[in-house]
């Protein structure tokens, strides 16, 4: 929220908008061009670069339209409230998101690849061994290794852990009145978000490169990127909100007592840590 939040003594109603429309129009876009892309239509990659774009112009001016009305004090407490439901909400979604996935590695792991290997399919597949990171009992897959935590999963988790308590100090900043402090802190935050991009993109390549491991590497392969890389994409979205904080914080944005918008990026990335030493543990470890 703004410096001014909290002085209107009433709800505030937006008034007609554009945004919604055209970011449903945009989404749609995006869609349908991947879909055409996935299926070798000629125009489906243009379409779903256009649709991307769009949508995020459309962010770009929906969210400066919130910034503008935060800033001119027409919230009050009751939007804060709002904010910080929607917001939970949200981080809620996102938890049944990776719980999918987790349920998916589980039932792969600890069900399937059991079943395949018991006494009934011994005899389909008699040298089938029914252990996690194998390339299945069929021989259609290429032989690959398996990722393990050293060197880089550890760092990683090093760096996110460390990101957590600079983000805690630049909140404790915030409160505190020191807007110098708080922006230091932010940045620094942000720097260790990039540079666990960056180590997870070695990471890619050396899996690629080095244990022949791809998103086709059967049920390990495929489980391991998407859970890595939707993770991967969140640390992105987190970091591009810790991003526009620091910009409102240098734009002499929130004060002690008002400034959810921080808040609320703090949540979201803070939820990122966790799920990372949930994957840190199950992907890497077991």
């Amino acid at each position: 929220m703004s410096s001014q939040q909290g002085s209107a003594p009433y709800y505030f109603v937006p008034g007609p908008s554009r945004w919604p429309v055209l970011g449903g129009v945009s989404l749609l876009a995006t869609m349908a061009g991947a879909a055409a892309w996935v299926n070798s239509v000629v125009w489906g990659p243009e379409l779903c670069a256009i649709g991307i774009l769009s949508f995020l112009v459309v962010l770009f001016k929906w969210f400066g339209d919130s910034i503008r009305e935060s800033e001119g004090g027409m919230y009050s407490a009751r939007i804060d409230t709002s904010y910080r439901w929607s917001m939970s909400w949200f981080i809620f979604s996102e938890v049944m998101f990776f719980a999918a996935f987790f349920g998916a590695l589980f039932y792969a792991r600890s069900i399937a690849m059991p079943w395949l290997g018991d006494l009934d399919n011994k005899l389909l597949w008699p040298d089938f061994a029914a252990h996690w990171g194998n390339a299945g009992p069929a021989g259609t897959i290429e032989s690959f290794s398996t990722m393990g935590p050293f060197p880089i999963p550890t760092i990683n988790t090093a760096l996110l852990l460390a990101s957590g308590v600079t983000l805690t100090i630049s909140h404790h900043a915030l409160r505190a009145g020191h807007r110098g402090k708080t922006a230091f802190w932010l940045f620094i935050t942000i720097a260790l978000g990039a540079t666990f991009m960056g180590f997870q993109a070695a990471e890619y390549i050396e899996a690629y490169s080095d244990f022949n491991l791809k998103l086709t590497s059967g049920v390990y392969g495929s489980t391991f990127f998407l859970l890595t890389g939707f993770h991967g994409f969140h640390v992105t979205i987190g970091a591009i909100m810790l991003s526009v904080v620091l910009f409102r914080v240098l734009k002499g944005h929130f004060t002690p007592e008002h400034h959810f918008a921080f808040e609320g990026a703090a949540w979201y990335w803070h939820f990122v840590d966790v799920v990372w030493l949930g994957l840190y543990v199950v992907v890497y470890w077991l």
